[in-house]
């Protein structure tokens, strides 16, 4: 694993477990001495935290966490449980024997990051989950607006969600994998639906934390 792939994977498990809070300000010098590298190489990694919407990075103030608001973090999941359900019956359409053991792997390594308290994979993974199923449908625009609403909500539930928004609590994925193994296009799209709202009602906006963060500190100690 290179080393920017581990500064990457230690931010992002600090946003994702609130060690960094929404709209805390994250400033290079800072970071690049606690990592012991240079800035460009926290650079590159804020860079790669913006593209995935958990950091915002503005000309002249620098990168800080992002702080979604009520209504977008409302909208963001609303839109889900408008269009992901569309897709099913193309879904099932284009189902194969193999996309069953593939998706089967996934739901698997989900379980096994939610077990060792892995939030930080456990979000990035559910969202895989969805996007990937949402490109076996044949509509590729439509797929792509998916994929970017799962980072936005992935972020959303990194800030605001709890492990409830990403385990079992919210419907067990392998039970929608055999509705759709099963054809049942209507039980499944009901399923997701059900399955969306209740990640929504799982996210609780709370207001920014004032602690001072000490960056040496706090990934001296991560692994």
């Amino acid at each position: 694993m290179s080393n920017d792939e581990k500064i990457y994977r230690k931010m992002l498990k600090a946003i994702v477990e609130h060690q960094l809070p929404p709209g805390e300000r994250l400033p290079e010098d800072k970071l690049s001495e606690a990592f012991g590298v240079s800035r460009t190489g926290i650079r590159k990694v804020l860079q790669r935290l913006a593209i995935e919407r958990f950091v915002v990075i503005q000309p002249n103030k620098g990168a800080q966490v992002n702080r979604p608001s009520r209504q977008e973090a409302e909208e963001v999941l609303e839109s889900r449980i408008m269009l992901e359900p569309l897709l099913l019956p193309d879904v099932i359409d284009n189902w194969q024997p193999r996309c069953l053991d593939h998706f089967v792997t996934m739901v698997e390594e989900e379980k096994r990051a939610d077990r060792e308290g892995d939030l930080a994979s456990s979000i990035h993974l559910t969202a895989k989950f969805h996007y990937e199923l949402a490109k076996l449908g044949n509509n590729s625009v439509l797929a792509e607006f998916i994929e970017q609403l799962c980072y936005r909500s992935s972020l959303v539930i990194a800030a605001y969600g709890t492990r409830e928004s990403v385990s079992c609590d919210c419907g067990d994925h392998h039970a929608l994998l055999e509705l759709i193994d099963n054809g049942k296009i209507e039980q499944a799209q009901h399923w997701m639906t059900h399955h969306l709202k209740q990640i929504k009602a799982s996210i609780s906006l709370r207001g920014k934390r004032d602690d001072h963060i000490d960056f040496q500190k706090l990934f001296s100690g991560m692994e």
